[in-house]
Order: C-alpha cells, then sequence, then structure tokens
C-alpha cells in the first residue's frame, strides 16, 4: 500500500509538472502568435494605402502624361526637345514650355494631394537629364554627357520651380534629386536619338523607412525589416 501510495503521489506531481510546462508553452506561443498577427495587420494596412497612393499617382492627367505598357512607366505626352549640346529650357517654343508648366503643376498637385493625406509615406523625386548620341560622343567624351544632362534637369527644375511647383517646399516627405544620365540612360529612345534631348521624372516611395517606422516590435525576437518600391514611373 505504502509502495503504491507513493507511485500515485509522483504521479500526481509528474502530471502536475507537465501541465505547467504546457500551460508556459502555451502562454508564449500564444504571446508570440498574436504579436504576429499585429505585424501582419499593420503591414496588411501599409499595402492598402501604397495601393492608394499608387492609383492616385496613376490618375495623373493623360494630356501631359501617357502609359508606357513596355516599359511599365508613364512618359511626357510633350513633344518638346532641348537643342543639340544646350541646356536653356529656352530653345523650347514658348507654346511646348507652356505645357511643360502644365504638366509640372499637375505632378506637384498630385504628390501634394498625396501628402496631405498620407502622413506616413516619403517620396523621392528626381529629374533626370540625358543626352543624344552622335559621331562616338559617348565613347570620347562621357563626362561631357554627364555635365550637360545634369544641367538640363536643373534647368528644368528651376523653371518648374519658378513657375509655382516648388517640389522642395513640399517639406521634408519630398526629397529632390536633380540628375543626370549622360548618354547612358535606361530611357533610352534607341530608335530615335534626337528624343534622347529630353528629360525624365521618377517618382519613388521610401517604402522601407515606411514600414520601419510603422512596424510592431518584438521583444527578445529578431528584427525584420520590409523594403520595396510601390511605383516607379517614369515620365519622358
Amino acid at each position: 500500500m505504502k509502495k503504491s501510495g507513493f507511485f500515485w503521489v509522483s504521479y500526481a506531481d509528474l502530471m502536475t509538472s507537465l501541465f505547467f510546462v504546457m500551460l508556459v508553452l502555451y502562454i508564449v506561443s500564444f504571446t508570440f502568435l498574436q504579436s504576429k498577427q499585429g505585424i501582419l495587420e499593420v503591414q496588411a494596412q501599409q499595402l492598402a494605402e501604397i495601393k492608394n497612393v499608387q492609383k492616385a499617382i496613376e490618375s495623373l492627367d493623360t494630356t501631359y502624361y501617357q502609359f508606357d505598357k513596355e516599359n511599365k512607366r508613364y512618359k511626357l505626352n510633350i513633344d518638346a526637345r532641348f537643342r543639340p549640346n544646350s541646356s536653356n529650357l529656352n530653345d523650347i517654343p514658348i507654346n511646348k514650355r507652356n505645357e511643360i508648366s502644365k504638366a509640372g503643376k499637375n505632378l506637384y498637385d498630385k504628390i501634394e494631394s498625396i501628402i496631405d493625406t498620407s502622413k506616413t509615406i516619403d517620396y523621392l523625386l528626381i529629374i533626370e537629364g540625358s543626352t543624344q548620341r552622335y559621331n562616338n560622343n559617348w565613347q570620347e567624351g562621357p563626362n561631357l554627357g554627364y555635365k550637360l544632362s545634369y544641367q538640363r534637369a536643373l534647368s528644368l527644375y528651376n523653371y518648374w520651380k519658378k513657375e509655382g511647383a516648388d517640389f522642395r517646399g513640399l517639406g521634408s516627405q519630398c526629397e529632390v534629386i536633380i540628375a543626370g544620365s549622360g548618354y547612358f540612360s535606361q530611357s533610352r529612345d534607341e530608335l530615335n536619338e534626337n528624343n534622347n534631348r529630353r528629360f525624365t521624372i521618377q517618382v519613388t516611395s521610401k517604402v522601407g523607412k515606411f514600414l520601419h517606422k510603422k512596424e510592431v516590435p518584438l521583444k527578445d525576437a529578431q528584427e525584420e525589416e520590409v523594403s520595396e518600391s510601390f511605383f516607379d514611373k517614369l515620365f519622358n
């Protein structure tokens, strides 16, 4: 009888210990999964907001912008070119400059509207110039192409600013980069080099920073960073 009683006492202690272990594991698992669910819900909300912003950009005025299905980007729907080796925007006829001004204001109003409705997303606006290839000039003097294309981009930025579309005036949510790709832009027109005296505009959201700011922290867990671009529209 004594041995039997000892067995049942030991058995009860064992079951109590196992129950305690299972309870701890359940609490830990439940807490972990609940935290993960919180992160997934926040990321789903973020992606929904990103898609809304993308739709807003895609609603740019088709009078000035057209969608390039082949390259999955937007192009400026205005036949405006610089003269060869020139960065003077006054080379472009006045009627075309007026259209460029309206296109800039349309883009400015669109980004300003998005910023007003979404305070959590930052943007990178790249104004990029390019240059025309001829007589192997891209091999003999590639640096000249970079300088000229940068000057063209700067000329466009200053023109838009003069016309009231001051993108840097939008504040810290819109970072402006003025760049020149010279003879090597990825958006080059390989069939008509004359078209490579134009400029391109690239708008990108800083999604990595946006997701990082809103991510729910997990204690004692490895931090995960999600970074992706939700749109990369090029206007040519």
